[in-house]
């Protein structure tokens, strides 16, 4: 299966121009490592197949691929990894506008242009008579990009503003969808979805190790390596399979930098982070029957602690190798930098739950086992109470 999906991709390929790598708005280090191990993987291939995309043009072969993820801030730990800063927080310039002028009877000798009150002034001067309405037509140019691939996304809302603003670019534009969820809406026009699989990570390494090894590097490898380890919690989750360690071990023999990942991952924990986690703890509850733990976090703990909100991460990951027994932990939170009162609800589930049908009254967004939620117009603690009794209820009926 996965031989004649690769045979899909290739010939999905040509001929494409403009690539676009998506990933989900709450993102994981599995997503964004993934992102870019396929990023540097493509951007090898434009280096060493330097095919012309039409000959008859003479257009060189080399593709334009953009990553992209909405509202993206890189997470302090994946700094490490190459090519980061080319990871976009929105989608720009999708089409361009197209004026068309006919001057068959009238030439033009001279074209300017200004700004004034926002606003663009074309002059066009002709050479003889006058240009009218009539001449004028305009157009809008098809979309930028003509192949995207998704990772680790379950379903295109997933995905965030960017598929909300674009609906029409992902229904025109064919996709690749490569992901290891179960709840994957297999959206794609070539899904590779292996829930076996450890991570997303472990998913495109298959992938990419069938369809040309020799372009697996050690950025690439450890870009892969670090996606497995993160989402495997440095090889500490209960998924763990046989197959998990072979990629892990034969991703090393190709180059990836493991004690570099751990260095990054586990053993960069800032104060800011270690207080945060301290107010955390504080607020640690559980119920041990439902094997439900929960934490809150407010505006004022993350002013206190000197944290962003790109810690959360750090804290969930804490919550869960410090909470072996728990099958579902929950981290609500008020956000930094709103006036408003917005709570945030982070839910972690193992693979026996799935956190998005839990949480649908709340219009969850979901990644692998997590699912990020927004609630607005309550108090952190009426969230607390509302969401801690919605779960009982849900997880009494399981």
């Amino acid at each position: 299966m996965l031989e004649t999906a690769i045979q899909q991709v290739q010939k999905l390929l040509e001929g494409r121009k403009d690539i676009l790598i998506v990933f989900p708005k709450d993102i994981t280090g599995d997503a964004i490592s993934s992102a870019l191990a396929l990023f540097l993987f493509l951007e090898k291939q434009n280096t060493l197949q330097q095919v012309p995309f039409n000959t008859t043009q003479g257009k060189p072969g080399r593709k334009k691929i953009d990553i992209v993820c909405d509202s993206f801030e890189l997470p302090p730990t994946l700094k490490f990894l190459k090519n980061t800063e080319k990871i976009q927080n929105k989608l720009s310039d999708l089409h361009k506008f197209i004026i068309t002028l006919n001057t068959q009877k009238t030439g033009a000798q001279e074209l300017s242009y200004d700004f004034k009150d926002d606003k663009l002034n074309i002059y066009i001067t002709p050479k003889q008579g006058s240009l009218t309405s009539e001449d004028i037509k305009t157009a809008q140019s098809d979309f930028k990009y003509d192949l995207i691939f998704t990772i680790n996304a379950a379903d295109l809302e997933s995905l965030g503003q960017m598929y909300a603003n674009n609906t029409n670019l992902f229904y025109k534009t064919p996709i690749i969808n490569i992901d290891n969820q179960a709840a994957n809406e297999q959206f794609g026009q070539i899904n590779i979805i292996d829930m076996t699989k450890s991570s997303a990570a472990e998913v495109l390494f298959e992938l990419l190790a069938r369809w040309k090894e020799e372009y697996i590097d050690a950025d690439i490898a450890t870009a892969l390596l670090t996606g497995i380890i993160s989402q495997t919690k440095s090889f500490k989750a209960d998924h763990i399979k046989p197959h998990t360690l072979a990629a892990a071990g034969k991703l090393i023999t190709l180059g990836a930098d493991r004690e570099k990942i751990i260095n990054n991952l586990y053993r960069t924990r800032t104060i800011p982070m270690l207080k945060l986690w301290g107010h955390a703890l504080t607020h640690l509850q559980n119920d041990k029957n439902l094997k439900l733990v929960w934490s809150t976090l407010t505006r004022d703990d993350f002013v206190r602690c000197g944290a962003q909100e790109n810690d959360l991460k750090d804290i969930i990951d804490e919550l869960i190798n410090n909470s072996p027994e728990a099958k579902i932990i929950l981290l609500l939170h008020e956000h930094t930098d709103k006036q408003t009162t917005v709570i945030h609800g982070i839910l972690n589930t193992d693979k026996n739950y799935n956190g998005k049908k839990m949480l649908a009254k709340y219009n969850p967004q979901s990644a692998n086992n997590n699912t990020s939620f927004i609630i607005k117009e309550k108090s952190l603690k009426e969230a607390e109470e509302e969401v801690v009794s919605h779960l009982k209820t849900v997880l009494k009926l399981v």
